[in-house]
């Protein structure tokens, strides 16, 4: 029951940062209880009406003008809600034609849509709790201050609806969406690869057990592995006293009665036991970047895949998509791996937890690319030098021949579509991957720069 209820909260707290449910509707019921405590508030103590100057609200002493007052500013911030919710709903369906379905996550997790959104309901669920405090008989009774506050919340919505307008301007720039994406995938390489890699660590990739002693877990709901909590398994392995292996990483999809971890000592445990196992995931029908750093690569990806299209033609777009997987690729090769042998006590593993490999989140940031733009010189080059960036910062030595050989996959891959000239290029731009050597053999004939290199 601890287990799920803190993976309740760890699902809720995510959601609550991303979508238009959460946010919006916490600032509206926020809002809406401000009004109806504040005037309630006045009611019993109406000489807070005597602290705000008379020239602020002239009319008070007629509660029409109160009614009005709040009733129209109630309709009139609903007439431009729908207003809001058409432009981004205009928004959304251009981005998700234009450049990729998977970076509608990256715009309903945008803070000043959210925080509009939640302002302009806000504001109406103020202005309709207030509205039931205005009365005539038998005392006539009109809230000063409450009403003030209305008109200050409709300024705001005034300024906040030109901001979102600029906003969304800028948020529909391939550009801008691009580094929003890349910032976003950077937050997450931080989070579970905090510290920087030393030359005594080495990416250790997690043993395959003993399938005769094991036992498999089956999953029961089908969907992506979008987050593990391996505190929870560790906790779990010790106090079941077995060794637990998981068989599908984060990113990946689990059907339903596929083994989704394994267990030594499978007889130790029962169905409850089994099922606080399973509660360790959050599995779910789409992919999230709680913890998934390919998920993030995967939407640049994307843009830069239909920017390469014929039907697109777009090489800037791609090569910009290529700067910002090299950023995201040199953070994550200058990282140590997140451990993938969780132990307790130390030396004595207990949980195999298998993430992403360098090699292959570079297969899934270039390959695609690599691949649909070899007769295209621009792209290509910008490939080489993006493998050349992430080379000369890379800690670990042992990654440069493999920056190398997928290099040379690049340009051998370019040979049946490019002229001799842009190969010539090509070659001088692999020739510091491949080391000294080729790049005596290519110094002899050097070429000029293009603009896009």
């Amino acid at each position: 029951m601890r287990a799920s209820l803190q993976a309740f909260l760890r699902h809720a707290i995510y959601a609550s940062r991303g979508g238009f449910l959460v946010r919006p509707l916490a600032i509206a019921i926020v809002l809406g209880c401000l009004g109806a405590g504040l005037s309630g508030l006045e009611d019993r103590f109406p000489g807070l009406a005597d602290f705000i100057p008379y020239a602020a609200f002239a009319s008070r002493s007629d509660p029409q003008v109160a009614q009005v007052i709040l009733s129209d500013i109630a309709t009139s911030i609903m007439t431009v809600v729908s207003i809001v919710f058409a432009i981004l709903l205009m928004t959304l369906t251009l981005a998700s034609m234009q450049f990729s379905p998977r970076i509608l996550l990256s715009f309903v997790r945008d803070r000043v849509t959210q925080w509009t959104l939640g302002i302009f309901l806000g504001t109406f669920s103020y202005c309709m709790a207030a509205l039931p405090a205005v009365r005539f008989s038998p005392h006539p009774f009109s809230p000063v201050v409450t009403v003030l506050g209305a008109m200050a919340l409709a300024l705001v919505c005034v300024g906040l609806l030109l901001f979102f307008i600029h906003h969304i301007s800028q948020a529909i720039s391939v550009g801008f969406i691009v580094d929003r994406i890349a910032g976003e995938t950077e937050a997450v390489i931080d989070q579970i690869a905090p510290h920087p890699w030393t030359s005594s660590q080495s990416e250790g990739h997690p043993g395959s057990g003993d399938p005769g002693k094991e036992g498999a877990i089956a999953n029961v709901v089908s969907g992506y592995v979008r987050f593990i909590d391996g505190a929870a398994l560790l906790a779990a392995s010790r106090t079941f006293t077995v060794r637990i292996r998981i068989n599908r990483r984060v990113g990946q999809f689990a059907p339903a009665g596929v083994p989704l971890l394994f267990v030594s000592h499978p007889g130790r445990l029962d169905a409850e036991k089994m099922a606080k196992l399973r509660a360790a995931f959050d599995i779910g029908p789409t992919r999230t970047l709680e913890q998934d750093v390919e998920f993030g690569v995967l939407q640049i990806v994307d843009i830069a895949l239909r920017a390469i299209s014929p039907a697109v033609n777009d090489p800037s777009t791609a090569i910009g998509c290529i700067d910002q997987l090299s950023r995201l690729m040199i953070r994550w090769v200058g990282r140590a791996p997140p451990a993938s042998l969780l132990c307790s006590p130390p030396h004595v593993v207990r949980v195999v937890l298998p993430w992403i490999s360098r090699e292959e989140l570079l297969e899934t940031a270039f390959d695609q690319i690599r691949h649909y733009s070899s007769s295209d010189v621009a792209v290509s080059l910008r490939l080489l030098r993006a493998l050349g960036d992430i080379a000369s910062v890379a800690p670990d030595a042992a990654l440069g021949p493999i920056l190398a050989d997928y290099g040379a996959r690049i340009v051998e891959g370019c040979r049946a579509h490019l002229s001799k000239a842009d190969l010539r290029r090509l070659d001088n731009r692999l020739a510091p991957l491949q080391g000294p050597a080729a790049l005596a053999n290519t110094a002899k004939r050097p070429l000029p720069a293009t603009p896009f290199e």
